[in-house]
């Protein structure tokens, strides 16, 4: 555990540090440059790619109810595994309510957040300081997650209707969060 959360501030540090590490001047960032071995090795923590079927899972949601995923075809849906203590995670479910579950509200779409490794306590301590309600899923063994990836959070995958994964991300930045809003309209498009 403290491994992880040495190597998750590293790449903070990496992350922020080349964009100015805090300025909040006006001049545009320059773009995050990411080492051929980084790159490789998110890559190979990647299970589940672009073009794969999504492999099926049962997930028990913070209300009790089961969900499996298969059940969900002829939906578009968006598996995101995340966690109460990852402020890139953070960051990300910030965005969510208004900009995926508000925006495709009445559409063919289903947000599927799964919490990586953490008990119920802790979600529902984390829902509650953040005034969360949308649905989210636990995986406090992380087998759901171990399906799809071996490391690193957040990540995304989008499924299409027929459950094959669309597109795989990790990480959080507000351009990549962008992308994924317009690679969701686009597969919501795709009949």
């Amino acid at each position: 555990m403290w491994l992880m959360l040495a190597l998750i501030v590293v790449i903070m540090v990496v992350l922020v540090l080349p964009m100015g590490g805090g300025d909040n001047s006006n001049e545009a960032a320059e773009p995050v440059v990411m080492e051929e071995s980084e790159r490789d090795d998110l890559e190979a923590t990647t299970l589940v790619k672009a073009g794969m079927p999504a492999p099926d899972f049962t997930v028990t949601m913070f209300d009790g109810r089961q969900v499996t995923l298969s059940s969900l075809r002829g939906s578009v849906v968006l598996v995101n595994f995340w966690a109460t203590w990852c402020p890139p995670c953070r960051e990300e479910l910030a965005r969510v309510q208004s900009d995926l579950i508000d925006r495709f509200r009445g559409q063919e779409f289903i947000f599927l957040p799964i919490s990586r490794g953490e008990t119920r306590e802790a979600v529902a301590a984390f829902r509650e300081q953040m005034s969360y309600t949308f649905a989210m899923g636990l995986d406090p063994e992380r087998a759901i997650y171990d399906l799809y990836a071996s490391n690193y959070i957040p990540r995304n995958f989008l499924i299409d209707r027929e459950g094959t994964v669309v597109l795989a991300s990790v990480g959080y930045e507000p351009e990549e969060f962008d992308a994924l809003l317009v690679a969701i309209e686009s597969t919501l498009n795709n009949k």
